[in-house]
Order: C-alpha cells, then sequence, then structure tokens
C-alpha cells in the first residue's frame, strides 16, 4: 500500500495537473479550432436556411464628364452647286467631259462654234491698227505745225486743229483696244469651263443644238461633295437655353466663341451606322419660323470619301450641353416603382438597401443622378426579382470607367 501511493504521487508530480488533462491536449483544441474558423471563413457564405448567397453585379457611383446630345431630322446638301451656263449663242461643237465624273476648276467643258466670234476678233483687231495708223499721222502732223507756228507761219488756229487731231486720234485707238478685248473676252466664252472643282452632271443639251441667249443657256451642273452642308430644325427654346450653357450653337468669324465649346453634329448613314467623321454648327437663322417654332440650322461636315450625298435624309445627333463632373449610374440600374424611382444600393459587406433617387436626363447608357446616392457607393445591376431591403448578396464585378458619351472622331484637319 505504501509503495502505490508513492508511485501515485510521483505521476502526478510529472504531468503537473493534480486530477486534470495533459497539457498537450488543449494545445491540440486550440489549433483544430483556428482551423475549423479559417475553412469555414473561406466557404460561400451562407443565408440562414443553409443556400449559397446570390452574386449580383454592381457598379461603383462615380462623376464623369457627359456629353448631352439631342437628335433631330436633316438633310445633305452640296456646299457649293453651280450651274455651268453659255454665256454667247452658237451651235454647241464639242463635249470634252464625261457625265457624272470629277471636273476639274478651269477644264474645258464644252465648245460652241467660233467662227462668228474670230470673225470680230479680226475686225476689232484691224480697227485698232486703223486707229494707231491715224495717230502716227496725226503725230506728224503736229510735230510740222509746232515749228510752224513758232516761226509765224501757221496760225493758231491750225496749231489747235493739229493738236484736237492727236488728242483724237489718241481716244480712237483705246476704243479700238477696248473693243478688241471684248472680241476677245467673248471669243473666249466659245469654250466654256468648269467654274468650280467637284462631280458633274449629265449634260442637259446634246451637240449641234444652238445654246446661248437664243437657245438653251443652262448646260451641265457642278456640285462640290467633299465637304457637304446638313440642315435641320431646332426649338427655340434649345436654341436659347444653348446660350447659357458651355455650348455654342454658333460662332462668329472673328473667334468670339473661341473659349467656348463650339456645337459638333454627329449624322448616321442610310444603313443606320455612324458615321465616322464629326461636322461643327457653322450657322444658325437669327429668325424664329412663326408657324413652327423653329430656328433652321447648319452644320458643315467633311465627306472625304464622298458618301454622303446631297438629297439624303438623315438623323443630326447635336451637341446641345457639356456637363462636368457629374455623378452618374448605368441606366440599367435604375427601376421604376409606385413611389418613383430607386436603386438597389449594395455595401461591402454584401448587404441591400431599396433606396429612392432623383435623376436627371439618360445620355447613352448613363442616367445622370441628382440626389439620393453619394460617390463610391455601390448600385446593383441584375437580379432584381430577388433584391430587398436588408437582403444579403455577393457583389461581383465591381468596375469603374469613364461612362461619358463620347463624340464621334473628328476628321484631321476639320474644325
Amino acid at each position: 500500500m505504501g509503495d502505490f501511493k508513492a508511485g501515485s504521487e510521483g505521476a502526478i508530480s510529472r504531468t503537473g495537473h493534480k486530477g486534470g488533462f495533459p497539457r498537450w491536449i488543449f494545445l491540440l483544441i486550440g489549433v483544430l479550432v483556428v482551423v475549423a474558423l479559417s475553412v469555414w471563413l473561406l466557404l460561400p457564405r451562407q443565408s440562414v436556411g443553409g443556400a449559397p448567397l446570390p452574386e449580383v453585379k454592381v457598379a461603383v457611383v462615380d462623376t464623369v464628364r457627359v456629353e448631352v446630345y439631342e437628335e433631330y431630322e436633316g438633310s445633305i446638301r452640296a456646299s457649293q452647286s453651280v450651274e455651268v451656263t453659255a454665256r454667247v449663242e452658237g451651235v454647241l461643237e464639242k463635249m470634252l467631259f464625261k457625265e457624272g465624273c470629277y471636273v476639274n476648276k478651269g477644264q474645258t467643258l464644252f465648245v460652241i462654234d467660233p467662227k462668228l466670234y474670230q470673225a470680230q476678233v479680226d475686225r476689232a483687231r484691224a480697227q485698232l491698227d486703223r486707229a494707231k495708223a491715224l495717230k502716227n499721222k496725226a503725230d506728224r502732223d503736229l510735230n510740222r505745225i509746232r515749228p510752224l507756228y513758232t516761226q509765224k507761219a501757221a496760225s493758231q488756229l491750225d496749231l489747235d486743229n493739229a493738236e484736237a487731231a492727236v488728242e483724237c486720234a489718241e481716244a480712237d485707238v483705246e476704243i479700238a483696244r477696248v473693243d478688241l478685248l471684248e472680241a476677245q473676252v467673248t471669243l473666249g466664252y466659245t469654250r466654256v469651263v468648269a467654274p468650280i472643282s467637284g462631280f458633274i452632271s449629265e449634260r442637259m443639251v446634246d451637240v449641234g443644238a444652238l445654246v446661248g441667249p437664243g437657245g438653251k443657256s443652262l448646260l451641265a451642273t457642278i456640285v462640290r461633295s467633299d465637304t457637304v452642308l446638313v440642315d435641320f430644325s431646332m426649338t427655340s427654346l434649345e436654341y436659347f437655353k444653348s446660350k447659357d450653357r458651355d455650348v455654342n450653337i454658333r460662332c462668329d468669324d472673328d473667334g468670339e466663341c473661341l473659349d467656348r465649346l463650339p456645337s459638333y453634329v454627329t449624322i448616321t448613314l442610310a444603313d443606320g451606322s455612324a458615321y465616322p467623321y464629326r461636322g461643327i454648327v457653322d450657322f444658325a437663322d437669327p429668325v424664329v419660323d412663326t408657324k413652327s417654332g423653329t430656328i433652321s440650322v447648319r452644320a458643315e461636315m467633311p465627306n472625304p470619301d464622298g458618301c454622303l450625298l446631297p438629297g439624303e435624309k438623315t438623323k443630326v445627333n447635336v451637341l446641345l450641353d457639356v456637363l462636368e463632373d457629374t455623378m452618374t449610374v448605368p441606366a440599367v440600374a435604375v427601376q421604376r416603382g409606385k413611389d418613383g424611382n430607386f436603386v438597389y444600393v449594395v455595401s461591402s459587406e454584401g448587404r441591400v438597401e431599396k433606396r429612392r433617387v432623383s435623376l436627371g436626363d439618360t445620355v447613352g447608357k448613363l442616367t445622370v443622378v441628382k440626389g439620393g446616392l453619394s460617390v463610391g457607393e455601390m448600385v446593383a445591376l441584375d437580379r432584381f426579382d430577388i433584391l430587398s431591403d436588408s437582403s444579403e448578396v455577393i457583389p461581383v464585378g465591381i468596375h469603374t470607367g469613364d461612362n461619358s458619351k463620347k463624340a464621334a472622331r473628328p476628321l484631321e484637319g476639320s474644325k
């Protein structure tokens, strides 16, 4: 009995715990608890019912630069359209161009029978030669009279007559010279040249027809289409509001509007695609149409490829306003209910809040927010059917970026 007790006391002394567990057991339990907690945190979060929380795409509320456009119905016309006419009467002898092709300024297009006008030039040149001959004779007569008058061998009347004859001869020479110039200019009109560079229409008369004052004067039409004009109308309210914004609908030639943003326009092609160049508004009628209450506006549009045709109808997008540092959200995030517009705000912990917001215009895929949100908050972009106040989700696809609507790239060297 004495030996057993002594042995027991020795065992108790080695463990260090009277009647308890060894110390390493407690250390093992602590490690297992830490591992279990870590695994739980790494596993997908679950709702109270045990199902995984839904994933919801979100976007971060940000401030961006927004360009506000308005769409109008417009029509395209050539920047220049010039009628080629016959300025002298005669039979059309030649046509020296291919219809529908590009012609250069100064290129000969038509030739009218020049025989009659060449004869007039020859007659005027002969009359000029005759006038010069008479002037030479008058000069010689005056040179003879002056010494005689000095020697008292000729009267004052003789001298006056000789001087008058010289002056009349000089005037006759000038008249003949002008007549010759006029005849030469008229002869030049028998060669009809292109007044501008551009595409020429089909001929209006056939070779052999009488053209000019007594015949048909219009021969063809040339249009310049490397630059076109786009005409459209906007309401007077939009026009006058633009004067109070950062956009100029009309700029003066003296550069008055250079300290403000010019009003750029973009258009759509016949197939509905966006035209790759942009133009600038260069004219707005200062008078309001009393019947429609609109103002006629014109924009100049580059057309280097010739794909814009005069007479074509198009849709015109006009830059009317520029909003700097404007708070926006994707338009898809905005929901509409009985109480107005609202969005679902998602916290960083995944808690959902249904919040009413005050909105402005929708520009492209963005909606301007006037109140109800703060920069940096996140709004839900999908899964609206499962969202409600105080629900929990996993926010995914968090993104920020420049959401402003961009204008088309301008043509190099354009205004």
